[in-house]
């Protein structure tokens, strides 16, 4: 047998839902907002009693910032306008202290549709907005301390890659402005020739690791580059998506201009040894020889061999003197390129004559391969013929007796290219982005005294790039050879050649001085004036052409520069002093032909600069009377160092 509740009225459950709730202030206001009933969440959350409240306005649960702004009354109008309406805010318990509060307002009306009063529901939030405001000023520290790192370039990218974020670091590092940069994409801070794949490349490493770490040169807003490590981290969301990445960067460019130095100064420090040794090895058999032929009579049949082997050794000697001398002008820019054409197998010929003797010494196998027979290219034949006797030599010191060594040279479109190869100890593979810089050696080269000075590919190098082409390494490790390949332009096809124009006649004839020390130059230069219709006077010296310029009514200078003595940047100084003399129009004649070159024989008074070798028409256009500014530059082969 069961037995049933006992009835229970709806209304009675309704009420006692309503009083009961411990987590809500359940209350009812009458039309005017006052309290008419009061539950037992709103005693606890509030600190009234019912007895305490009922009656009085609901404006007592109010700051008084909000009772000035009459809020409790907009509340209630809102309201009775819409219904319902719902605010979060600072509420006021019994005691005075506050209480962050999700409030609910609904208004009740009767069956004809008037206004009987309101039902208000309020919770404590309180908890909730400590901790957010807590997160809230976490984030806002974190992004102050973010924003005032200037070490770091600090910055958020969106999942494309674009900037969201920056810091006063990115702005020092970069020089971009956080108007400048945000909204676009950070591959603008990396190199142009790899705009295109290395960030792309980044992010997607990112995507698969989580980070993505890398150093090289990335670009400022002025262009300039700098090394820098970048971290590249993502950022999810709580379901897992992505958000975007997080980007830091630290400018290394002091460090690794530190290690360079080191780097340099162990490279010379090793050169410096190296050399000594490759300077004694010539230097012991020529004081022998010299020892033996003091002690053997003028016609012992040794005397001949001896002063063979000295000429021998004193060629050694020759050769690193002129590498080391090479490599220094090259680097300074002061080596000339005379462009002439150049017939490729004869190069090729004058080059392995010359490396034939240390191939036969060595017992290596030569072969050659002309694949490009006839072929012309524009250029000097004699550096270009260094090129080759280094690569030669080059691929005789590190193959052992007996190797194999081939040659080979084909046609490609517009250049030629000429394969050097061997069998012999072949590249590590850490020093194939190296080989071509000074003093690099392999990983063997203190053990082996073949092993030369680390000059000889650096200036192979800087003569191929001189002649507008390119040099490039092959090899598949230690043990198993190398291949060097040199590729350069070829000429044009050959015009007839057309006639010398002779020098135009001066329409009216100048006097002229010519100052330069190299007295062939003066002689030719005063033969082209002279055909044009001008007197000429001719000095070797600073000191003789200031006494010319004192006792002839000259009206053009032609000055060399680089004069023992007084140069000729003394000497316009001093003519640009003497206001006493009629001044002559100064004329530059110098090898330097580089904007800072300019504007040094400007600073000291010329008028023009010509840039050696000069042509009539150049001569002419500085004769001419309308020419009021410098000249403009003729460049010569040398001057794109």
């Amino acid at each position: 047998m069961t037995s049933e509740a006992p009835p229970f009225p709806d209304h009675d459950i309704h009420r006692l839902l309503v009083e009961q709730t411990m987590d809500y202030a359940v209350f009812a206001l009458d039309a005017e907002g006052n309290v008419r009933t009061w539950n037992v969440g709103a005693e606890r959350l509030k600190g009234y009693r019912a007895q305490e409240i009922i009656g009085k306005h609901f404006s007592s649960f109010y700051t008084k910032e909000d009772v000035v702004r009459d809020w409790p009354a907009r509340e209630l109008r809102m309201a009775s306008v819409e219904g319902r309406f719902e605010d979060e805010g600072w509420r006021v318990r019994k005691d005075g202290s506050r209480f962050w509060a999700n409030v609910v307002i609904t208004a009740l009306r009767d069956e004809t549709g008037g206004l009987i009063g309101f039902s208000k529901i309020t919770r404590d939030l309180t908890g909730r907005r400590m901790h957010e405001e807590a997160l809230r000023q976490s984030e806002e520290r974190f992004r102050l301390l973010v924003e005032s790192v200037t070490d770091y370039a600090v910055y958020l990218l969106d999942v494309d890659g674009v900037v969201t974020s920056w810091n006063t670091g990115a702005q020092r590092i970069t020089g971009y402005a956080r108007e400048e940069v945000l909204g676009a994409h950070f591959s603008r801070f990396y190199p142009e020739e790899e705009r295109a794949t290395l960030p792309w490349e980044e992010l997607a490493v990112a995507r698969r690791t989580g980070r993505a770490e890398s150093e090289g040169w990335r670009v400022r807003k002025s262009g300039e580059r700098f090394w820098a490590r970048t971290i590249i981290t993502t950022l999810y969301e709580r379901d897992k998506r992505l958000r975007g990445f997080a980007h830091i960067t630290q400018d290394l460019s002091d460090r690794r201009h530190i290690q360079s130095l080191e780097q340099a100064a162990r490279n010379v420090g090793d050169f410096i040894a190296v050399l000594a040794h490759e300077l004694r090895n010539p230097l012991a058999p020529i004081r022998n020889a010299a020892q033996l032929m003091a002690r053997l009579p003028a016609d012992h049949p040794s005397q001949a061999s001896m002063r063979e082997m000295i000429e021998r050794q004193t060629a050694q000697l020759t050769r690193i003197v002129d590498d080391i001398l090479d490599m220094a002008r090259i680097t300074k820019g002061v080596i000339a390129i005379e462009r002439v054409p150049v017939d490729l197998d004869r190069m090729l010929d004058t080059a392995i004559e010359t490396a034939q003797p240390q191939i036969d010494e060595r017992e290596h196998r030569l072969t050659v391969q002309r694949r490009a027979v006839g072929t012309v290219i524009n250029g000097d034949a004699h550096r270009l013929t260094q090129v080759l006797v280094n690569l030669l030599s080059n691929a005789v010191r590190y193959t052992p007796t007996g190797g194999e060594i081939g040659v080979s040279i084909d046609r490609e479109e517009s250049s030629v290219a000429i394969r050097v190869r061997d069998n012999g100890r072949g590249i590590e593979p850490e020093l194939k982005e190296r080989i071509f810089d000074m003093f690099v050696r392999g990983r063997h080269a203190k053990a082996d005294k073949n092993s030369g000075l680390g000059v000889g590919l650096a200036l192979a190098r800087k003569i191929v790039e001189l002649h507008g082409g390119a040099i490039d390494v092959l090899s598949e490790g230690t043990g198993k050879g190398s291949e060097f390949v040199v590729r350069l332009p070829v000429a044009q096809a050959r015009e007839d050649p057309k006639p010398i124009p002779l020098p135009h006649k001066a329409a009216t004839p100048r006097h002229v001085l010519l100052v330069d020390d190299n007295r062939d130059a003066a002689a030719a230069l005063e033969l082209v004036l002279r055909e044009m219709g001008h007197r000429t006077l001719v000095v070797h010296g600073g000191a003789e052409a200031l006494e010319k310029i004192h006792a002839n009514d000259l009206d053009y200078v032609f000055l060399d520069l680089g004069m023992p003595g007084i140069d000729g940047y003394e000497v316009a100084r001093r003519v640009r002093a003497n206001k006493q003399l009629r001044q002559p129009r100064l004329i530059a004649l110098t090898g330097w032909g580089q904007e800072e070159d300019r504007r040094q024989t400007r600073d000291a008074g010329f008028d023009a600069h010509l840039v050696k070798p000069v042509s009539s028409d150049d001569i002419a256009r500085a004769l001419a009377h309308e020419e009021a500014s410098p000249m403009p530059l003729r460049l010569a082969a040398s001057e794109g160092l």
